[in-house]
């Protein structure tokens, strides 16, 4: 996984309604487009659902407004939903139903693997695209029988963004261990003037960022355990991994998370970190679209760095693959044509060019024809020296079908006081004994 450039580019919206205007029509999409259709308008109609965060609609709406101008004989209708457990449950409700969109946006890895893939989504293992797949993309999308998913918007880092003139101000340097880490934020809480960490459970997703985050460093510590955990012989609740939910019970009773956050939202805590009203917030740096969209003035004021492990030694950065556009099984003749167009657009140059005006590349792209602008923020630029280390390992929901519906509910809980770390570890290795059952994994 490497950052390729190309030339610098603005990212203001105008660049790319010019580019709709004035060049996607006439574009070079013979390989992936077709023909147009004639004069009696659309030719195939198709329905495209996403997930309901505003970069996911906002690169929707605009990936959909580039592929019609075109294909003028398809139109496209885009629709929206939660993301989350809700969001889980509906897409699962939809294909056994036969109702889902005929191109839908959803998770990668272990939530893709949960769908039934091989039942209910259409190969595209002989797409031309597929050639340019990165692998480590392309085995989260993959079974033995087939690839079902092309890659929307850029890679993600786990960690923790922090405010680089807080930093500045009171003299920090970036630590490589959690002593370290925990002395910094002792420092921004003496010093009495920011919040010294950012907790948004009012968005419950993202407490789980302190044990989803902190996957890389339990691999380097145990290079098996995905596989181990997957054949039920690692737990939470054991070293390493149990170190993750006990960082974060640590913070919450040393006081250090803001005083709302039990209802305070994602998008107030990436404005927090971005303004300097808090020094960090363990997040996945995808933040980066809500803080262009709340406080595009100070987007470069936010530095990323790893979830520091115990020792200095297994610090990594955790990465996430992107999510993927699939096809369901119920989307047939013509559609289905049009919906394989619509998926080969999003992932040609101009297709790469939408999401990176819009969608702001929160890290490295998962496919060739994708490449990184010069003008990416600080926080996408923090990544490069782990990256050229080697020191990044993917997150375990791409190492392990195994997750559990619940993690969520129970770092809200370890995160709050309600439960410690040790009862939450156990609790959620309870959890997913279901899933990996209904998976028919061995050792269940």
């Amino acid at each position: 996984m490497r950052f390729r450039k190309k030339a610098g580019r603005g990212t203001a919206l105008v660049a790319l309604a010019a580019a709709l205007t004035l060049g996607l029509s006439s574009c070079a999409v013979g390989d992936i487009g077709g023909e147009s259709g004639g004069e009696g308008g659309a030719a195939s109609e198709i329905t495209f659902l996403t997930q309901n965060t505003p970069d996911s609609i906002a690169i929707g709406e605009a990936l959909v407004a580039g592929f019609q101008a075109a294909n003028p004989d398809v139109k496209v209708t885009m629709d929206n939903q939660p993301g989350g457990t809700e969001g889980d449950n509906l897409m699962k409700t939809k294909l056994a139903t036969g109702e889902m969109a005929d191109v839908f946006h959803y998770n990668s890895g272990s939530l893709f693997q949960a769908l039934n893939p091989d039942q209910n989504l259409t190969p595209l293992t002989d797409e031309p695209w597929v050639g340019e797949l990165e692998e480590d993309f392309k085995s989260v999308v993959t079974t033995p029988n087939g690839t079902y998913g092309a890659p929307v918007n850029s890679t993600r880092a786990g960690g923790v963004l922090y405010n680089k003139k807080v930093y500045e101000s009171l003299g920090l340097e970036v630590p490589t261990n959690w002593s370290e880490f925990v002395a910094n934020v002792e420092k921004v809480k003496a010093d009495g003037k920011v919040t010294p960490v950012q907790q948004t459970y009012g968005d419950t997703w993202t407490s789980q960022l302190f044990v989803l985050g902190d996957f890389a460093n339990v691999s380097a510590q145990d290079p098996d355990w995905a596989a181990e955990y997957t054949a039920n012989k690692r737990k939470y609740a054991d070293r390493p991994a149990l170190q993750s939910f006990e960082n974060q019970a640590e913070m919450y009773k040393a006081g250090y998370f803001n005083k709302n956050f039990a209802s305070a939202t994602f998008d107030a805590g990436t404005k927090a970190v971005a303004t300097g009203e808090a020094a960090h917030y363990p997040m996945l740096t995808s933040a980066l679209s809500s803080i262009q969209q709340n406080s595009p003035d100070n987007i470069n004021d936010v530095g990323f760095f790893p979830l520091p492990a115990q020792d200095a030694a297994d610090t990594r950065v955790t990465v996430w693959m992107p999510n993927a556009l699939y096809i369901p099984k119920t989307t047939e003749g013509a559609k289905l044509e049009a919906a394989k167009k619509f998926i080969a657009f999003a992932n040609s140059p101009e297709g790469c060019k939408i999401q990176s005006t819009v969608g702001a590349p929160a890290g490295p792209f998962s496919i060739k024809s994708c490449t990184l602008p010069d003008n990416v923020a600080a926080l996408v630029k923090d990544i490069q020296p782990y990256v050229d280390a080697d020191k990044t390992a993917l997150a375990l929901e791409f190492l392990s079908p195994i997750k559990g519906p619940n993690l969520e509910r129970i770092t809200v809980e370890v995160g709050s006081g309600i439960r410690t770390a040790e009862d939450g570890a156990k609790l959620y290795d309870e959890d997913v004994k279901k899933q990996a059952q209904q998976l028919g994994l061995p050792g269940w």
